[in-house]
């Protein structure tokens, strides 16, 4: 990071929120709080992985900086409530980033990313200890349920696996999704009373197969499924384009007008 005779850049930022925190700053940046921040702390993440994933440099540019901007202004209000400070929080990173790594910082081998994450996770086992920390009753107890559930599925299967407890290959995970699927046509068929619970339990299942099956061919399905609600999008944008050349929107469509037209959009 290039430096001025008096602050860094990243020294200069800092000061630009405590002043907008302050006495004489702006009004709604006083007022934020963790809680208050906690939804666009999340969707800037998610703006992150967008510009990743369209491979935007210019925007992803911008989106770390407002990711910055984040950590910098919770550590902001950490500091007036006399918690820690960005500082801290950058001493406390570096440190764990120096004690994960034995393999590069210490004398321990890892030629082999498998080994590098086995080392990891042991680390972390040694760290909870290390605070008193009780040992997880289950081992997915270390998988976050705050996240998306499909992320929480790919990641308490992959926990799961790591032991052992998976399938032995992907055509078996294809004949357990066959099985919940029959299980659906099953539920469909029940007695009103009951059967929507029974319907949510067996999708559910599904969706928990399919995420796996997507595992074990070394599909991430978090990914896989904005891509495809990304093609979603764009194809029925194309009927809705079509369709207003008519004159027409889709409610004054019919299923065939919108079937043709979705169909030339996978085309396309």
């Amino acid at each position: 990071m290039e430096e001025t005779a008096k602050q860094t850049s990243f020294e200069h930022f800092v000061s630009i929120i405590d002043r907008l925190r302050s006495d004489g700053g702006c009004p709604w940046d006083r007022e934020q709080t963790h809680m208050s921040l906690r939804q666009a702390t999340l969707e800037e993440a998610y703006e992150v992985v967008h510009a990743i994933e369209t491979g935007d440099g210019a925007n992803l540019k911008e989106e770390l900086g407002d990711i910055l901007l984040h950590v910098v202004f919770h550590s902001d209000i950490a500091k007036r409530a006399g918690e820690f400070t960005v500082d801290d929080v950058i001493a406390s990173v570096a440190e764990k980033m120096v004690r994960r790594h034995p393999h590069v910082f210490g004398t321990v081998e890892a030629e082999t990313a498998e080994a590098v994450l086995r080392n990891w996770e042991e680390l972390k086992r040694q760290e909870r200890a290390a605070k008193g920390a009780e040992e997880h009753a289950s081992l997915l107890d270390a998988v976050h349920m705050h996240v998306p559930a499909v992320m929480e599925a790919q990641a308490i299967s992959e926990k799961a696996a790591k032991v052992g407890f998976d399938w032995a290959k992907p055509e078996d995970v294809r004949g357990k999704i066959e099985e919940e699927l029959n299980e659906i046509s099953a539920a469909m068929l029940e007695p009103e009373e009951g059967r929507q619970e029974r319907l949510e339990d067996e999708i559910g299942d599904l969706l928990f197969a399919v995420i796996n099956l997507g595992r074990k061919l070394g599909v991430d399905a978090e990914t896989a499924l904005r891509g495809t609600n990304r093609k979603f999008r764009s194809r029925f944008a194309h009927v809705e384009r079509e369709l207003l050349k008519d004159g027409k929107t889709p409610k004054q469509a019919t299923l065939d007008e919108m079937e043709a037209l979705w169909q030339s959009a996978k085309l396309r």
